[in-house]
């Protein structure tokens, strides 16, 4: 219950600004720069309290891959709707690489941490 309240803490923070700063709740109906700020604020949010367990000494639960999955998920939403409108989408494309290799590497480490 304490993991899921710490990640959170993030999804809150980055629907606040969303909703002061664009008067929205739904970031998929965001222009490209604004929707890149809110995404940035919820994935660095989010995977500063993945690593600050980490550095605390908690492993990673369930919960936390599945706020991880669904993250992911939101900007793969994103890409798809910019593909299909042509817009650019570069750097959505480079942070979501980015996040892919962070979950692999966090997950990477719990395989590690089961096998010892």
């Amino acid at each position: 219950m304490k993991k899921i309240i710490i990640h959170t803490v993030p999804v809150v923070i980055s629907f606040i600004w969303l909703f002061t700063v664009n008067h929205t709740f739904d970031p998929i109906s965001l222009k490209g720069p604004h929707f890149l700020k809110f995404y940035l604020i919820l994935v660095f949010g989010l995977y500063a309290s993945v690593f600050a367990l980490k550095v605390f000494g908690e492993s990673i639960s369930k919960a936390t891959f599945y706020f991880m999955i669904s993250i992911f998920l939101v900007g793969v939403i994103k890409l798809i709707k910019g593909i299909l409108l042509a817009k650019p989408v570069g750097f959505l494309i480079m942070i979501l690489i980015l996040e892919l290799i962070v979950i692999l590497f966090v997950n990477s480490n719990k395989l590690n941490y089961k096998m010892k």
